[in-house]
């Protein structure tokens, strides 16, 4: 990383407000980062270590520098074991559990830690910045285990992974490779750093993994609500519904602006079939009709929840803080992530109704008794052949089952607050477990629409080869999309596996590589 110049495109931390979309490109590697060399920016980190250093001269009492931790506040660390005080504190806390966490997610809780200690109220170095920093730039990841936070006192254990990385005892991923992080500190030219008084606690107390995965959750929510506006274009288009639900007066008459985004997207997609096709039903079933009203929730929600977010990741959020111009210690509560919480049991619950709206919609394509004339299953093989093959039947069971799972995980993670630590952390608030129960709603809801958009272009094609459908009634958003479908899979005639396709679609649409494309 370059601390003197900002490169063009780059993410300046110290000076900007990281939103959830400029994160998502920092997880993924699209944008560079660059840490501010602005000296008013660099005397405020400076002067919030100074502000640590000036207590201690003064003996002065701060929680987690001259306490123990916790409910072991009441335990008075002897001057000499001060020093010694925030390593241990990393070391205790490593006892995480479950998968680790991906590379793109590791770079997201970087970033948002990044954000919250270049503020000046935490207490660290500006060595420590810098070395944080450096393991952004130079892709050094910790290997951070998901489990076993509570949300509060932030996200202790994950977090201290981070923090035992910068003091070179954790494992990190870098160049393809597991090892521990001074040995790739040493292959990049870096070095550990001795953590000072408060610093372990500035790292780990605090917020930024359960914000880094809601944001990265919200991100995705978002596209999956773009999606299902598309394949519900597309449904109408293949079981050759009636475009003239989405008409504009009826979303007029009750004006959710989410909602009538939807409806405008599907109308637009629709806009010739319209003109040029009269529909046999009066009514399609809800899965289709009613599209706008359940996609419109998602919509509806997500500058409120994206508003609560940033806030929290541009915040100071680990605890105690320092007056940035006095120096005053403040003890509070800023690790508690009841927000985070929140956005992230709202975001899978609106997507596991998204999920829902995609089995619907899967189950109308593929029975013959409701999609008005395509084969049973939309096998792709006619004549003899057509005994022996079951087409998108057992697809569909995976997609119940996936959406059954992702119905599941709405509990509200929020209301399972356990007393805990001695019963110091006697309210907590969970917002780890509900970012991660928040991706795996999104990766299943991802699945189902995977299988969706592969039936939804089986069954447009179909028409199409039957001569029920041209290109040119389709529309040219539909049939741009149905031409980025063909470039992931082509169309499915002999029974085949399907798993590594479904698999390389779903993550394409989490990532925002398969994205909702225009004519």
């Amino acid at each position: 990383m370059n601390f003197e110049t900002t490169r063009r495109g780059a993410f300046v931390f110290g000076e900007e407000r990281l939103t959830t979309s400029r994160l998502e490109d920092l997880a993924y590697a699209r944008t560079e980062t660059v840490l501010s060399s602005d000296p008013a920016v660099i005397a405020t980190i400076r002067r919030s270590a100074d502000h640590v250093s000036n207590l201690l001269a003064k003996q002065g009492r701060i929680y987690g520098v001259t306490t123990g931790y916790g409910d072991s506040v009441v335990t008075e660390i002897p001057s000499e074991l001060i020093t010694q005080l925030p390593l241990n504190l990393t070391r205790f806390h490593g006892c995480g559990l479950g998968r680790f966490l991906t590379p793109e997610e590791t770079r997201a809780v970087l970033a948002v830690r990044m954000v919250t200690l270049t503020q000046g109220w935490s207490g660290v170095s500006l060595e420590l910045i810098e070395l944080l920093a450096a393991m952004l730039d130079k892709d050094i990841l910790p290997l951070i285990p998901a489990e076993g936070s509570v949300g509060a006192s932030g996200d202790l254990t994950p977090l201290s992974y981070i923090a035992g990385a910068l003091a070179g005892e954790r494992r990190v991923l870098h160049n393809g490779e597991v090892k521990l992080s001074a040995e790739a500190f040493a292959e990049e030219g870096l070095k550990p750093i001795t953590l000072r008084p408060k610093e372990g606690l500035a790292i780990m107390n605090g917020t930024s993994v359960m914000s880094a995965l809601a944001a990265l959750a919200m991100e995705q929510s978002r596209r999956l609500a773009a999606a299902c506006a598309r394949l519900t274009s597309m449904t109408s288009v293949a079981i050759l519904g009636n475009p003239r639900h989405f008409d504009e007066r009826l979303f007029d008459a009750k004006p959710h602006p989410g909602q009538a985004k939807v409806a405008a997207a599907i109308r637009d997609d629709l806009a010739i079939m319209r003109a040029r096709h009269d529909a046999t039903r009066m009514q399609d079933r809800y899965s289709t009709r009613c599209a706008p009203h359940v996609i419109g929730v998602m919509e509806d929600i997500l500058p409120s929840l994206e508003a609560i977010l940033e806030t929290e990741i541009n915040s100071a959020n680990d605890n105690p803080l320092f007056d940035p111009e006095t120096g005053e210690v403040l003890h509070g509560g800023h690790f508690y992530g009841g927000h985070v919480c929140h956005v992230a049991d709202a975001l899978k619950t609106q997507t596991a109704n998204l999920a829902d709206l995609i089995d619907r919609q899967v189950a109308t394509l593929v029975d013959a008794r409701y999609n008005n004339g395509l084969p049973a299953n939309l096998t792709g093989v006619e004549g003899v052949r057509a005994a022996i093959n079951h087409g998108f039947k057992a697809m569909q069971i995976a997609v119940s089952a996936w959406t059954a799972e992702a119905c599941k995980l709405t509990m509200p993670a929020s209301v399972f607050s356990r007393s805990t630590e001695c019963h110091n952390q006697d309210k907590v608030s969970m917002g780890t477990i509900a970012a991660r129960d928040a991706l795996r709603v999104n990766e299943l809801t991802a699945q189902a629409a995977a299988v969706q958009f592969l039936a939804v272009a089986q069954a447009i094609d179909i028409r199409l080869r039957r001569g029920e459908l041209t290109k040119e009634l389709i529309g040219p958003q539909i049939y741009a999309q149905l031409s980025e479908i063909r470039k992931m899979s082509s169309f499915l005639e002999d029974d085949r596996p399907m798993d590594d396709t479904l698999a390389e679609i779903t993550e394409a649409i989490l990532s925002g590589e398969f994205g909702i494309v225009s004519g």
